[in-house]
Order: C-alpha cells, then structure tokens, then sequence
C-alpha cells in the first residue's frame, strides 16, 4: 500500500521505517528541513537500536523517502498517518495545535473524489477524531475521508521490535471500508487486531500508560515500607510477579518514571477525567508518590554525604530510561539540578544522551561530561546511578572503587547485586533494599 506518515519524531519515523520494511511504500512529511535534509543524507536524528540500518535498507530499496510537503504525501498515498507532537500545556491538558493545524492543511490538499484514511497516531484525548473530522470537513466540503484512531504502544529504546512485533493493534473506526483498509496495512504484523469505535481506542492509550505509570509508583511506595521493615524489594516484587494477574514487569522500584510519555500521558487523563466531570483521585496519588520518590533518594544522599555543598559526585546517567538519547523529562537530569542547586559539584556521563543533553540546555552550569563512565568517578566522594545502561553492569569496579575518592554508591535503579558491591568494599544504597 501506499503510505504518508506526518511528522518523523520517534513515533513517525519508527512507523514509517517498519512499515516501509513490511512492503508498503511510505512518504514521511516533516516541516522542518534541517530534519528531512538529515534524512536525506542518510543520517538520523533520534537515536533508537535498530532504526538507523531499517531506515538505510528501505530508503535503498526506494520503500521510504522523505519530503517537507503534505501535498505530495496526501496524494501519493491511501492512508495518512498524523503522527505529531502533543505536547501538555500547563494545566496538564494536551495542545493540539499541531494536530489541528495538520487537519487543516489535510484539508486544503485533499481534491474532489480522492478518499483517504486520516489516522490519528498521535497520543491524543478522547474525541479528537471527532475535531480532526470536524476541521477537515469545515475547510473542505468536498472531501471523503474517514477518521480513525490508531494508536501506538511503542517503548523507547526497543521500539522497532516492539512496532514489528506488537502485543495488539489497535483500530477505532466507524467505517467498514475505512477498517478494511488499516486491515491490509497491519497484515503483515500477525498481531491480534481489536477494532473499536473512535473514542475507545483514543482512550485505551491514556488508559494504558497510566496503568504502568500505576505499577510504578506502586512499587515504590511498597519499597520505602521495604526499608522501613528491612525487607528486599526485588523479592517483593519478583513475589507479586509470579501471580500471573499481575506480571514482573513495571515492578522495579527506583527514582520514579520520567520520559515524554508516563509524566504527560497521566497528567492528560487526570485533565480528561477532570473535564468529564469524574476526576481520577488514584491517578493524582500516583504523581505524587512519583514526585516524592526522587526526595526520599536525595535524603539518603544527604544523610550519607551529611552535607552536599563542595562536595564532588558523579552521575552515571542522563537519559530517562537505557538504549535511548531521549532526555526529555529525565529524572537523572532532576537529580542533577538538585545535586547543584545544594553547592555539589557534578560529574556525569552517559552513552548516548550526553549531546541532547547540551542541545537542550538541561544541565546546569559546572556540570562536567566525561568521556567515559570510569572517568567519571575520579575523586567522587559519591557514586550515583540514574540509568541503568548495561554499560554501567560490565564495570570493572575494582577500577572504580581505586578512581573514587570515597567507595559509596546509590543505585536509584537496583541495578547493581548489593552483595557483589559490598565485596568490592563500597557502601552500598538501594531502593527498597537492606
């Protein structure tokens, strides 16, 4: 099939380079140029395992280009994707500007008689479909489309598995040619396919996300009662995860969750919620046990270092989770500010998020980046770490037990074997842990 996908961040690029890789040919629009001339050179903006070699093979093999006009998506293609940014406002709710604003132009593309699936990819609240066909409508009376709202289940970090082999796909239609059609696009997946109406599938995303945001914060609740009582919490947790009902994973206590998604998607369904008049009481504690989670670690930090200002700790860490550069909404970057705010001098390092870090401007000023995590730690009276990259596992920590000024670490993500640091002669710190 023929394919336009609108926007190339994470979501679109990644959609756009495995469906290209499944067979169909795909146009990816972006309105910045630097990006699409990125692509064009054969260089990608976003760090993502996998993604660089998927994006290379199809561009080759002529399945995946890249251009800066929605025109010449729309009319090249079947289906169209809208997978833009929506990012919160401060209220919590979500902009729609650049979903409203692809609407529009949508409609001023689209010509007499040419039918097309506009799907909503983008994570959005419930009954945007409804706006988004309303605006195409409004400013082009003549145009036959259907909506549909598709959402994605894509984790960063290991999102082109994740999109080539999906749990389930979700299609929120009311339209049987419009569902016919994402049928034939998802073909290829051998997934199971759960057609809804619109607004089900726009709230099954919200939904999701603040389900595992839940477990999150779940756990970490249970692990300040862990070191209350001095049990281990990656016991507790590998108890409760053998209950099928329940499952392992989103159980590992640490800093709290952080990214693009969790932190925005619980804040949306909280205003959702709050604006259909049934507010998400459960929801709001689950923020503020996220919130309170990276204090309760800053508290050991300072009852350990007794006081932080002039004090030298390294971070290993800066992106939100491991295999990926994304630095948005980082808890590691958080602790950073903090740890300077109180007079410490830090020294990081992480393996792919360092230059988006500088790009952004989310670091404080003094804070240094090193060349590698061993070079860190020369002379820290304290090792933290925030990301729980395997590079941080394979350590020789012999090597950086003898570059620290004091052996103490904090391990905010339980990466570490307690028992296996102690021996090495550090003082070890977990979450949850004894």
């Amino acid at each position: 099939m023929d394919l336009c996908i609108i926007g190339s961040g994470y979501v679109g690029l990644v959609s756009g380079a495995c469906f290209a890789e499944v067979g169909h040919t795909v146009i990816c629009v972006d309105n910045d140029q630097r990006k699409v001339d990125m692509l064009h050179r054969g260089e990608i903006p976003i760090y993502e395992p996998g993604l660089e070699e998927l994006v290379l093979r199809n561009v080759a093999a002529k399945r995946l280009r890249f251009t800066n006009s929605i025109e010449e998506g729309v009319d090249h293609s079947q289906v169209v994707f809208i997978a833009v940014p929506t990012p919160p406002q401060a209220d919590g709710s979500v902009d729609l500007t650049y979903i409203e604003r692809v609407a529009r132009e949508i409609a001023g593309v689209l010509k007499p008689g040419q039918y097309r699936v506009v799907v909503d990819k983008s994570t959005v609240p419930v009954k945007t479909g409804e706006k988004v066909e309303a605006t195409i409508r409004r400013y082009n009376r003549e145009a036959e489309l259907d909506v549909v709202s598709n959402p994605e289940f894509l984790r960063e970090g290991c999102a082109v598995p994740d999109l080539m082999h999906p749990d389930r796909i979700v299609i929120g239609s009311s339209s049987q040619r419009a569902t016919d059609l994402m049928k034939r696009v998802y073909e290829p997946f051998q997934a199971p396919i759960l057609v809804t109406d619109v607004n089900s599938a726009e709230l099954i995303k919200h939904a999701a996300n603040s389900f595992l945001s839940l477990k999150i914060s779940y756990i970490n609740a249970v692990s300040a009662i862990c070191e209350a009582s001095g049990a281990d919490v990656e016991m507790v947790a590998d108890g409760i995860g053998m209950d099928r009902r329940i499952g392992r994973n989103f159980l590992n206590a640490g800093l709290g969750y952080g990214g693009s998604c969790f932190p925005k998607d619980v804040k949306a369904f909280i205003a959702i919620s709050d604006e259909l008049g049934v507010p998400f009481h459960l929801l709001k504690e689950v923020e503020n046990i996220n919130a309170g989670q990276l204090e309760r670690f800053l508290k050991k930090v300072r009852e350990a270092l007794w006081v932080l200002r002039e004090k030298r700790i390294c971070v290993w860490g800066l992106t939100f989770k491991p295999d990926t550069d994304d630095v948005r909404n980082s808890v590691a970057i958080d602790l950073i500010q903090h740890l300077v705010k109180e007079g410490a001098h830090v020294t990081a390092y992480d393996p792919k998020g360092m230059s988006k870090a500088v790009e952004h401007h989310l670091l404080p000023a003094g804070v240094k980046l090193t060349h590698s995590a061993l070079e860190a730690t020369e002379g820290a009276e304290a090792l933290i770490l925030a990301t729980e990259w395997k590079e941080f596992a394979n350590q020789d920590f012999s090597k950086v037990k003898e570059a620290m000024h004091t052996p103490l670490i904090f391990d905010g993500r339980n990466l570490f074997n307690p028992k296996t640091m102690r021996e090495f002669g550090f003082t070890y710190h977990g979450v949850g842990r004894p």
